[in-house]
């Protein structure tokens, strides 16, 4: 009858391990001031711009793609993504990366572009019978 207790009691502290581990790993927080990017070892979502002056590369070798995103305040941070070019990167007004900052460079774990609407700057018709 006891191991039946400790048994259920070990059940219950792994689900309540696991529970909280997966909690702090989806509580992550947005920046779009890379200063405070550069400045914290958790994982964070950083929101910008392409930097399109400083183009991007692709190492097929490695398989990253790289590029430097700017923040509102002008501030550049380099970017690492192990993974291909994102479909419509270079026609996205906006790029959210997911990942942490270390060794002088963003290392990517997602990115998000923002493309365009087609919606967008359209005029509305109205007619009337």
């Amino acid at each position: 009858m006891k191991n039946k207790y400790i048994f259920g009691g070990s059940i219950i502290v792994i689900f309540l391990s696991i529970m909280i581990y997966l909690f702090t790993q989806s509580n992550i927080q947005y920046k779009d001031d890379f200063s405070q990017v550069m400045n914290t070892n958790k994982t964070v979502k950083a929101t910008g711009v392409w930097v399109k002056d400083k183009s991007y590369e692709i190492d097929k070798e490695n398989k990253t793609f790289s590029f430097y995103l700017m923040d509102d305040q002008g501030n550049e941070m380099k970017v690492i993504y192990n993974g291909t070019i994102p479909n419509n990167f270079e026609s996205a007004t906006s790029v959210v990366v997911t990942g942490k900052y270390a060794n002088g460079y963003f290392h990517a774990k997602d990115i998000l572009t923002k493309c365009p609407s087609k919606y967008e700057n359209q005029d509305v018709q109205t007619s009337t019978m």
